[in-house]
């Protein structure tokens, strides 16, 4: 899909349904000239409802759609007849959507699985009919309830993608390639850095017809966290990872010095990132010998699996989904 197509962030605004009024009515029917109040209640006013939905993955649909409007709630009828509720608006969104208020970042909604439908804003109560307030003192009230008002907010909603492992590194560091070779994803690959201009999804298949997700975000520089190249805009979409694997070519003059930048921009960013499990994986392992690659093994953080591998010659890649299927089953999904 087209870059312009991946959407992950929309300002949406929102009115509710207001609520229609009460009815002010009496009964009348033959032989029965002076009849007690039977006004009935106005109908509520539309909602606003997120709904989750599977098969999107993207934003796009709302683009364009700055206002959206629900339908009021119809006044009440003599007869104690109801009016009819006003229509829902109902607005599918991918898993992972999040629904925040423009002003105080406060989040309203998310919607994590498919069909979960929220109820972002509700519809206005419809107001109550004269018939609720006869009494023995009061037998032909003359008064019934406006229905309430809807309400009339901007929102944002801004999606996370949902994935089992989420690629970091830098630029080149052969993320893309990775997924184009343990998955059926096709991410723009070329020789130079920011090739990949937004997330990429990819499903990889593993042993027994077992699978997870893996998502390849777009590349990381040093002060990303600080608003620099592309990182900062996609930086959340890691939030939802359970995995993260770090990505660093054999060719780096210093692999834990790598390492290192990405954990920070990571922790700059989010501090509760360091809570994730992490692997690390040296990537393009066939532009190195044997020698160099015996430095490089002497230079890895400690305490992080690590696994070396080649996307181009296929190697170290079933050590490295055996690795990720090991911690995806020992972690906790996050």
């Amino acid at each position: 899909m087209a870059s312009s197509n991946f959407i992950d962030y929309v300002k949406i605004n929102c009115r509710s349904g207001a609520g229609g009024a009460g009815s002010v009515h009496f009964r009348r029917e033959k032989h029965v000239p002076k009849g007690g109040p039977d006004g009935g209640d106005g109908g509520r006013g539309g909602h606003i409802i997120l709904r989750g939905n599977a098969q999107l993955w993207t934003l796009l649909h709302l683009k364009y759609r700055k206002h959206v409007k629900a339908g009021n709630g119809v006044a009440g009828e003599g007869g104690r007849r109801t009016g009819a509720e006003g229509e829902d608006v109902i607005l599918e969104v991918p898993l992972g959507t999040i629904a925040r208020d423009p002003e105080s970042s406060e989040k309203l909604a998310e919607i994590t699985e498919d069909g979960q439908e929220i109820i972002l804003f509700a519809g206005g109560r419809g107001g109550l009919g004269n018939d609720h307030f006869k009494s023995s003192t009061q037998q032909a009230p003359y008064h019934a309830q406006t229905g309430e008002p809807g309400r009339e907010e901007w929102v944002i909603l801004e999606l996370k993608l949902l994935a089992d492992v989420g690629l970091v590194g830098f630029p080149n560091a052969g993320k893309s390639t990775l997924l184009s070779v343990l998955s059926a994803a096709k991410p723009e690959i070329a020789d130079y850095p920011f090739t990949t201009l937004v997330p990429n999804l990819g499903v990889v298949a593993y042993r027994d017809y077992k699978s997870f997700v893996m998502a390849d975000i777009p590349g990381i520089i040093e002060g990303a966290s600080q608003g620099k190249g592309l990182g900062l805009r996609f930086l959340r979409h890691i939030e939802r990872n359970s995995i993260l694997l770090f990505l660093i070519p054999s060719n780096t003059e210093d692999v834990r010095q790598e390492y290192n930048t990405l954990l920070n921009e990571l922790r700059e960013f989010n501090p509760e990132l360091m809570d994730k499990t992490r692997i690390l994986a040296i990537t393009k392992t066939d532009l190195v010998d044997d020698e160099a690659l015996e430095r490089i093994k002497n230079n890895v953080p400690k305490k992080v699996p690590v696994a070396y591998i080649s996307s181009v010659s296929q190697r170290g890649l079933d050590e490295l989904k055996d690795l990720i299927w090991h911690n995806l089953t020992t972690v906790e999904p996050v």
